[in-house]
């Protein structure tokens, strides 16, 4: 289970960005719609697995009226050599190595962890590890927030576990 779940207050936080000038900021983001922070680690095999299926939301839907922000746990230089592995082209802020400050005031035990926030600054979902159906409850929840007809996000002859622990 996620350290927050569906009804909490989600922290606010502020991170570098990856390849990029700059900050996320969460508060800011919020500001132009809902969040999806999807938390990882790049040798985690379970976020291998994931990953690419948040770049297909993100493909599908952008960054306009909801956003995605992966949230490193990793150097930026694994960082990078990561998404260019998993074909993921949403941006990328870095949890400070050592610190951690956005995966700690989440209270975060495994990865990956994706919390869908809402403009109010609530958790409305939560999900740790890979679970098919929470995939399939994030991208109805992101087309909804883009006003954007829901697509598929798994294509015929993939073969995909239902759950995958972190």
């Amino acid at each position: 289970m996620a350290a927050l779940n569906a009804g909490a207050r989600a922290p606010e936080f502020s991170l570098n960005l990856m390849g990029q000038d700059g900050k996320f900021s969460l508060e800011k983001a919020r500001a132009h719609g809902p969040v999806l922070a999807a938390f990882f680690k790049v040798g985690c095999p379970t976020c291998q697995l994931a990953f690419p299926y948040l770049e297909r939301l993100f493909a599908a839907y952008g960054n306009d009226k909801a956003q995605i922000i992966g949230v490193s746990q990793d150097s930026a230089a694994d960082s990078a050599a990561f998404a260019q592995k998993f074909g993921v082209k949403f941006p990328l802020a870095l949890d400070e190595i050592g610190k951690y400050p956005a995966s700690r005031a989440y209270g975060l035990t495994n990865v990956p962890t994706v919390f869908w926030i809402s403009p109010e600054g609530k958790v409305e979902f939560s999900s740790v590890g890979w679970d098919k159906k929470d995939m399939e409850r994030l991208n109805q929840q992101y087309a909804a927030a883009a006003g954007k007809p829901k697509v598929e996000l798994f294509k015929p002859g993939e073969s995909i576990p239902d759950f995958k622990p972190g």
